[in-house]
Order: structure tokens, then sequence, then C-alpha cells
């Protein structure tokens, strides 16, 4: 006998397998053989855009197979034979990522557009509107992408710096000012696992870890480890030469339409003067070079 639960699941699974059906007759139908790269043979065709024999081939899999995925039965799909009908049928990577829950599929990572701007003015302007608190724009690999003048005056960041985890291993100024470095080291080789984890095949992340395992005998070390840790808001302690010690609650946000990117927060910790502090380091007066005292 049927339990609830199982007869919730059977009806859920039924209404995701009828959406399947009408989601591929829907997009089947505005794909034109034109648009296919196929010839019309001036033929009047019952329906409009793509028959499903036209699917299959194109999408190199078996007609009956792709009829009974259009059809939503219980069959086999992959990754990689969804993303082949997803190209055929010109699905857009929200649509795509829609097929793959129909399907019954985790969706796959959300991929950057080809040929985007590394910053919009809009993203750009969100890490200037951060000033006086430091932040920044980094792309997967942890890229520098733009950041404020508060992450210069904090973190002694030059234009140069590329590359935020490479920085972080083999700039001295950054080392310096960095409070319990050797303890973060870890986590910051564990989150960069974590973030080259989700692209297994990216080159990208090979070349940033292939220098650091040069260049830094730490770094190699604790990429040995295997250790894998998931980003998110964690305490970073900096010893400023002129203003002493700033504490910062560090969050890192991805860009929901912006998947390569990722937005990296400083805020000044609660309960401590860090923000009276970078209110000054970003007057003029500061940058006039006054050694006057900051209250607090």
């Amino acid at each position: 006998m049927a339990t609830p639960a199982n007869a919730a699941n059977s009806s859920a699974d039924a209404r995701r397998r009828a959406d399947l059906r009408e989601f591929l007759m829907n997009r089947r139908a505005r794909v034109s053989p034109a648009d296919a790269g196929l010839p019309d043979g001036g033929a009047r065709r019952r329906t409009p855009g793509l028959r499903r024999e036209e699917v299959a081939v194109l999408a190199g899999v078996g007609v009956s197979w792709y009829q009974w995925l259009e059809q939503g039965r219980d069959i086999t799909v992959s990754g990689q034979v969804l993303d082949s009908v997803a190209r055929v049928l010109k699905l857009d990577e929200p649509e795509r990522r829609h097929l793959y829950v129909l399907a019954g599929l985790n969706p796959p990572l959300l991929r950057a557009a080809p040929g985007q701007q590394p910053a919009s003015a809009g993203l750009t302007r969100l890490i200037e509107s951060w000033m006086p608190f430091p932040a920044q724009l980094v792309d997967r690999y942890w890229n520098n992408v733009a950041f404020n003048d508060a992450v210069s005056l904090v973190f002694g960041y030059k234009q140069e710096c590329r590359n935020c985890v490479v920085n972080f291993f083999l700039d001295p100024i950054y080392r310096g000012r960095h409070q319990g470095w050797e303890e973060d080291a870890a986590k910051v080789v564990a989150e960069y696992r974590a973030a080259a984890a989700e692209f297994p095949d990216d080159e990208g992340f090979r070349v940033i870890v292939d220098e650091l395992r040069e260049a830094s005998p730490l770094f190699a070390e604790l990429w040995a480890r295997g250790d894998v840790s998931p980003a998110g808001t964690r305490m970073k302690y900096v010893e400023h030469p002129t203003v002493g010690q700033l504490v910062f609650e560090s969050t890192q946000l991805k860009v929901p339409n912006r998947p390569d990117l990722i937005v990296s927060l400083h805020n000044p910790a609660p309960d401590t003067d860090t923000a009276a502090k970078l209110e000054w380091l970003s007057s003029p007066e500061a940058r006039r070079g006054s050694l006057r005292q900051v209250a607090g």
C-alpha cells in the first residue's frame, strides 16, 4: 500500500515529467530548420520548428531515446546528452539549467556568457560605494578585477596585484600586516581548493597552483594536504603601520547574473574602532601624511 509520502513523490514526479514534455515541445517549435542549419526543402510542415527526428540527429542521440525523453518516460539521462539537446534547441543558460531540473538531474554550475566584460559599471560603482571600507571584485581564480582605494590603504595592494592567493603567499607587505597569517594560510588554501573543485577541467586554476607550488614551500605543503573548505564570512585582523589594529568581518558574495565574479566585502567588526580608523585613513588629512592620533 502506498504511503502518503510515496504518493506525494509520485505526484511531483508526474508533474515534473509533464513539464519536461511541454518544455521540450515548446522549445523545439521555436527552432526552424534554417536556424539549425538544415535545408527547409520547401515542403509544408505539419508543425512549426524542428521534428523530433531532426533534434535527435543533430544532438547525436537515438531517435527513440529522444522521443522517450520528450514523452517524459523514466529513462537514464546524462548531463552530456542534455547539453547536446540544449545546444540544438538553442537554450540559454537559465533554460539549460531548467532542463536539467525537469530531467531529474542537479542543475550544473552557471556559466559566464562568452565575451562578457570583466565588470559592469554597476559592479564597479558597488565596489567604490563601499568606501571607506575595503571591497574588491575577483574572478573565479581570485584574480583581481577591481578594488577600491581602501584595499590599497589597508592591505597594501598595488595596482599590479593580479591574484589574491598569490598576493597572500608572496607579498611581504600583505603578510606583514595580516595578523594570524600562518593560521589563515591553511584556510585560504582549503577555500581555494574548494573553488577549483567546482571547475575540475579548468586550466586557469592549475596555472595558479603550479606557480605557487614552485614559489612557496608552505603553499605546496598545505595544498598536498587536500583540505577543502567553502568560503564564507570569517574574521580578518590587520596591523596597520599608521592606525594600528583593524578588525574585519570578511564575506564573499557571488554575483547571480555573473557566476564568474565574486564580491569580497570587508566590514568593520562591531565593538571595535575600525570604522573610525578607516574614515580617518581615507580622509584628506591622512593623505597629507598627518600623524594625528585617531580617537579611541
